[in-house]
C-alpha cells in the first residue's frame, strides 16, 4: 500500500450548528467531534499559523464562535466559514484527522499559550 493509500479519508462530515461542532468520521473507523472554538484557534490559515516555523498566533476570545458553513475544496479539504468572518483556512483531511487524534495535547498547548500571554478564551 502506498503512503497516499494509507491517508485517512473522511466518510462523513456533519455540521452540528446548534452545538457549534463539526463531526468527522474517517474510513479507518475513527470519529472526532471538533468544537468550533478549537477549529478556529487552530485554523491552518496564515493568519493563525504564520508564514514560517515559530510564527503561530495565539488567537484569543473565540469561546463562542460559530461555524456558519462548510465549503468543499476539491477532493482534499474543506473551508470552514466561521461566525466571526474567518474563512481563509483550508482544512485538509490530514489536518482534520490530526486535530482529532491529537486534540488533548493541542488544546493543552493552546490553553498554556493563552495563560502565558495573559489572554482569555472570552
Amino acid at each position: 500500500m502506498s503512503e497516499a493509500d494509507a491517508r485517512p479519508w473522511p466518510s462523513e462530515l456533519k455540521l452540528k450548528k446548534s452545538d457549534r461542532r463539526l463531526e468527522v468520521t474517517f474510513d479507518d473507523g475513527k470519529s472526532f467531534s471538533l468544537d468550533a472554538e478549537y477549529l478556529r484557534v487552530e485554523s491552518p490559515s496564515a493568519e493563525v499559523q504564520g508564514h514560517g516555523a515559530g510564527n503561530k498566533t495565539t488567537v484569543a476570545g473565540k469561546r463562542h464562535v460559530t461555524i456558519e458553513a462548510l465549503e468543499p475544496v476539491g477532493n482534499y479539504a474543506v473551508r470552514i466559514i466561521f461566525g466571526d468572518g474567518h474563512d481563509s483556512g483550508l482544512f485538509t483531511w490530514e489536518t482534520l484527522y490530526r486535530l482529532g487524534r491529537d486534540h488533548d495535547e493541542i488544546w493543552a498547548d493552546y490553553i498554556a499559550a493563552l495563560t502565558d500571554k495573559g489572554l482569555t478564551r472570552d
